[in-house]
């Protein structure tokens, strides 16, 4: 039987799971999948009783700003390898669009090529989504993928991240572009397909605790099984 957790404060919840999926974190997905159930979904539970804005209409405007991801069974974000966890970010903008953007250096815990890192290349992935509350729920439609190589030296860090962001967005409104089937030609064919079938996906999203600091986020594409995040505000 799970603990009764309802004696505990939620600040000592919440600093419980930042820990928990912190030291958990570059487990193998199947491991973290198994570690929620076995450890994190009560917590998640507990905290879930106690979400301050548990209106969606209200958590639209909590949620704006940028984000790093802690934790997360979704697999979307491991397709890639080398995903830099620091480097990391989901992003909401006031416009109604909503990015997962990362970069991946392959070998990047390689001691030999640390050395180098500076004068490899690394590679940026952008996310790009609109979202929509309406009648209590998140609607989020996929509407592109953005790519870019640059060097590793220059970190992608949030400002970098948003900025790019926002030039994407400033883009497509300009020219009223329609979601479409992304350009993978630079990725090899396995993974252009996993990336590809994820893009054609309809993802549904629920904040099972959110406030200005701190998200838990549930999140499932089609009849997948329901994936889970921690995510925390870039300061």
């Amino acid at each position: 039987m799970p603990p009764n957790l309802s004696h505990r404060s939620t600040d000592d919840l919440k600093q419980e799971i930042l820990k928990l999926g912190e030291g958990n974190d570059r487990a193998p997905l199947s491991q973290k999948v198994k570690f929620y159930q076995s450890t994190l979904a009560p917590l998640f539970a507990e905290l879930s009783q106690r979400n301050p804005f548990s209106s969606a209409e209200e958590q639209v405007a909590i949620v704006l700003g940028v984000w790093l991801p802690v934790w997360s069974t979704i697999p979307f974000i491991e397709i890639l390898p080398g995903r830099v966890r620091e480097q990391s970010y989901q992003i909401f903008q006031d416009n109604g669009y909503y990015a997962n953007i990362a970069r991946y250096a392959p070998g990047q815990r390689n001691s030999f090529l640390q050395a180098f890192s500076a004068f490899l290349l690394a590679y940026d992935f952008m996310l790009l989504q609109k979202f929509v509350v309406q009648n209590g729920q998140w609607y989020i439609q996929n509407v592109g993928i953005e790519q870019a190589f640059r060097w590793r030296g220059s970190l992608l860090t949030s400002e970098r991240a948003e900025s790019w962001l926002s030039k994407v967005v400033r883009s497509k409104l300009s020219k009223g572009d329609a979601p479409k089937a992304p350009d993978l030609s630079s990725l090899d064919k396995s993974t252009a397909k996993k990336v590809g079938t994820s893009f054609l996906a309809t993802p549904q999203l629920e904040h099972l605790y959110i406030d200005r600091d701190f998200r838990l986020v549930k999140s499932q594409r089609n009849q997948q099984r329901p994936s889970y995040t921690i995510a925390i505000r870039q300061q």
